[in-house]
């Protein structure tokens, strides 16, 4: 049973609609009676005021993720995905260049009609019956809107943060919280390091000031990443990469950072599903799926409560193993930890299989990842060759989907080569989609279940906390 929920407006498909005089209340009667599964433009608009009202359902169907999905299987990236983007091209209309506008912005339009949303759901419903397979689509869109749901759910909980834990934390590793705009004790104690081993004042946070600065050293730089630093003999490499590290752990979870996110012991932040190309979550701000393991220590169970974590870790690589028929890959993959049972093939160093195996799948060329790639490449040739594949295909603005003429990872339309990406920059990037992640996603099974099984394993219905990456 699907039901329309636009605006005030409730909407059973196929009924007539109504305009209860409490709309949280109506939800909430319905959602015990029937259990449907809620139709709206945008969760992230649509469910939060239910929640603030006590209201939990069990299932929706977003509009805008699966006008994204159905976008994405047709090649056309980057089109908009809002529903009224979506009824727009229905109806031979000019598509209004617009993104579901963000919660809580001032002046957002009016929320489309139910009216509007049941006709593109109809829509969607018909695409999604045409496609090869429409029982693993609509799999795949349930597990989609699913998350939506937990990720609003989330962002309203919160996930509970010690701010004193975080603070003593931080006057551990950086010093005392400086006034503002001046850099932390220690920070400022590693800058004059660094000053003093070139003889003259250095800015560390100038990538232009030490590319000089090594320069009259008669060193050549090209960039002041780590990985090249750590290749050259110098007296202000040490304190400059110590630097780095901290600097980066101040501006990014620092006190600053405490001060805009947390508040009454909870970090909210705002969850993106899909919010990158390969299917991973984001977030609008906050850095929720980056905090550094050092600053985890602030995150604490309240009093009589556990936290349960479910970690997805090294999924993607899996997904490969599974996807490229590579029997010696996958034979890995059934252990615990990937990495740990590829090391042998990489000298035993645990550290050296993640390299090459993140290298293989994100194109990164920096430090050791040219060496051990080689390895990567005699030794799992099936899985190095399909993302080779993949690469090229996309490179070329084709698809790449083995044993079948389905369509997968293609180059968006109007938008930017694969050679630019981080391909080109020669280092892994996380926010970027391994081909291998991309088709899997775009043939993931579906149905109507509020998950769908992983390529390689499980995932659960309801996951709790989860880590942010699927190849650790």
């Amino acid at each position: 049973m699907y039901v329309v929920l636009a605006g005030d407006t409730v909407l059973p498909v196929g009924g007539a609609p109504r305009r209860p005089a409490v709309l949280a209340d109506a939800v909430r009667e319905l959602e015990a009676a029937e259990s449907p599964r809620w139709v709206w433009a945008d969760t992230r608009e649509a469910y939060p005021p239910l929640i603030e009202r006590g209201v939990r359902v069990g299932r929706c169907h977003d509009i805008a993720l699966t006008e994204r999905l159905l976008l994405a299987y047709e090649g056309r990236h980057d089109e908009p995905r809002s529903a009224r983007a979506a009824h727009a091209r229905l109806h031979g209309l000019p598509v209004p260049d617009e993104r579901p506008s963000e919660p809580g912005t001032l002046f957002a339009p009016e929320p489309p009609s139910a009216e509007l949303v049941a006709e593109v759901l109809d829509d969607q419903l018909r695409r999604i019956a045409a496609l090869p397979e429409p029982g693993r689509f609509r799999l795949l869109v349930a597990a989609e809107s699913a998350g939506a749901l937990v990720a609003a759910e989330m962002s309203h909980e919160g996930m509970p943060w010690r701010k004193d834990v975080h603070d003593a934390l931080l006057t551990e590793l950086l010093g005392p919280r400086p006034v503002h705009g001046m850099r932390p004790a220690k920070l400022q104690a590693l800058a004059d390091e660094v000053a003093a081993a070139f003889g003259h004042p250095v800015n560390p946070d100038s990538a232009q000031q030490l590319i000089k600065a090594f320069k009259g050293a008669g060193i050549s730089l090209k960039t002041t990443r780590s990985w090249e630093l750590k290749q050259i003999d110098h007296p202000a490499v040490a304190p400059l990469l110590a630097y780095k590290e901290l600097a980066r752990l101040h501006s990014a979870h620092g006190w600053a950072w405490a001060d805009q996110w947390v508040h009454k012991g909870r970090f909210r932040p705002e969850y993106v599903v899909g919010g990158v190309v390969s299917g991973r979550w984001a977030t609008n701000g906050g850095g929720a799926l980056q905090i550094p393991k050092a600053m985890r220590r602030a995150v604490l169970a309240d009093d009589g409560w556990v936290l349960v974590v479910a970690d997805a870790a090294q999924l993607e690589p899996r997904v490969l193993a599974a996807m490229a028929g590579d029997g010696r890959l996958a034979e890995a993959a059934g252990e615990i930890d990937l990495y740990s049972a590829l090391a042998k093939s990489f000298g035993g160093e645990r550290a050296h299989a993640k390299i090459a195996m993140l290298s293989a799948m994100y194109g990164g060329t920096s430090g050791d990842a040219s060496r051990l790639l080689a390895v990567m490449r005699q030794r799992f040739p099936k899985a190095y060759q399909f993302v080779e594949d993949a690469a090229k295909a996309g490179e070329e603005a084709g698809s790449y989907a083995p044993g079948s003429a389905a369509p997968a990872r293609r180059r968006p339309r109007g938008g930017r080569s694969w050679s630019q990406g981080p391909r080109a920059r020669g280092r892994p990037a996380t926010a970027a989609a391994s081909p291998a992640t991309s088709w899997c996603r775009a043939r993931q099974p579906s149905g109507r279940s509020r998950c769908s099984p992983c390529c390689a394993g499980g995932c659960p219905s309801r996951p709790g906390w989860c880590s942010s990456s699927t190849t650790r």
